[in-house]
């Protein structure tokens, strides 16, 4: 006995099957000193040569991550070093794009004085930022218009059947995931938010 379809149910059993995954993965871990104490003036200098850092070069990836760029069909980056050598680190030589929608949320350092490492620095000025402080750079609002943007880019290519690997930064990664829950992805593995972490999603 046959069973027929509907035209409507026929072409959602058909689009479910084509759509891909979404991988979206934090970078490895920075060639920079974080023990290093220095003031505000000292922090901005500080995270422009993170900005600019590749890879510790005793960085090694994840087997699984390499697993899921080997799978994926389209390989993205944020056009910072970290997370372009990261992205090149899992390709396998295969082309990575880059795109400056990927890239970390500012993080300018609130108004105080005396000396922190970097890390206690990192911490103050996104309470700040997230309040509001960011010092004439990328606003929260703005953020979070980013974010959607960069979500918009990653499912247009999973919606058209393609898997999806991206290497950026770790709080904008957060920034995506509301972005992608209001939109019916769901995350099915998560392996935390730490250099080399990453977190796979899928359209049920």
């Amino acid at each position: 006995m046959t069973t027929t379809m509907a035209p409507n149910e026929t072409l959602d059993r058909r689009t479910a099957a084509k759509i891909g995954s979404i991988v979206i993965a934090r970078h490895g871990m920075p060639h920079a000193d974080r023990d290093v104490l220095v003031d505000r003036h000292g922090y901005r200098e500080w995270w422009a040569g993170y900005d600019r850092a590749h890879l510790h070069p005793d960085e090694t990836p994840p087997e699984a991550l390499v697993g899921y760029a080997a799978q994926a069909d389209i390989l993205y980056a944020s056009t910072l070093p970290r997370a372009m050598h990261t992205a090149q680190m899992i390709a396998g030589g295969r082309e990575v794009l880059t795109d400056p929608v990927f890239v970390e949320a500012a993080l300018p350092p609130p108004p105080m004085w005396g000396k922190l490492r970097p890390g206690h620095w990192g911490v103050l000025a996104r309470i700040a930022w997230w309040f509001g402080g960011h010092d004439g750079m990328e606003s929260r609002r703005a953020a979070e218009q980013r974010a959607e943007a960069a979500v918009a880019t990653l499912t247009a290519q999973a919606l058209r059947g393609k898997n999806v690997v991206l290497c950026a930064h770790g709080w904008f990664n957060r920034m995506m995931r509301p972005v992608l829950r209001s939109q019916g992805w769901r995350e099915v593995e998560n392996k935390g938010d730490k250099y080399w972490s990453y977190r796979r999603y899928v359209k049920p």
